[in-house]
């Protein structure tokens, strides 16, 4: 049997400055990720206890972010005991790592509801919080040269001769 995976609808939490004075600052990311699970939930009339599992990328797996935040939003959600969730973290492409794993179980026929996404509170990362790949590997920085995130996206584009403006677009 064919098997197709559907993205069927896309909620998000509101946002603010990610530092201390930024508004959601004391607002827990496991709260406002309920919230947001509680939202899909109510825009597309689904029952939770039909959900085979909850993927949710987050970069920040420590301080706040950390045991297991997927499952743990969903049961602050009121979701059922019985729901799964995992949490994942590829750096900044977590999220989009989500949602490629619930279209991998969906396609192999093991899931048929899956809710996917990304978590992080930047106004609440934990001290520890730190570049993962650099924090405490100074062997890894050495054998591997690697630069910030952000460093290696700019230098790509420029490499590939894309434009600022075009990026932004």
């Amino acid at each position: 049997m064919d098997r197709e995976a559907w993205i069927i609808d896309a909620v998000r939490s509101p946002r603010g400055k990610g530092k201390e004075s930024g508004a959601l600052h004391n607002v827990h990311p496991q709260r406002i990720l309920a919230q947001v699970l509680n939202g899909l939930r109510d825009r597309v009339g689904f029952d939770p206890a039909e959900v085979d599992d909850v993927v949710m990328g987050c970069g920040a797996g420590s301080g706040d972010h950390s045991m297991d935040i997927a499952r743990m939003s969903a049961l602050d959600a009121g979701w059922s005991i019985e729901a799964p969730g995992v949490t994942l973290n590829r750096f900044c492409g977590s999220g989009q790592q989500a949602v490629n794993f619930a279209a991998m179980g969906v396609l192999s026929g093991m899931q048929d509801i899956v809710v996917a996404g990304g978590v992080e509170s930047m106004s609440r990362p934990s001290p520890m919080h730190v570049d993962g790949f650099t924090a405490n590997n100074a062997h890894l920085r050495d054998q591997y040269n690697m630069v910030p995130q952000g460093i290696s996206a700019d230098l790509i584009a420029t490499v590939e001769g894309f434009s600022r403006e075009e990026c932004d677009a």
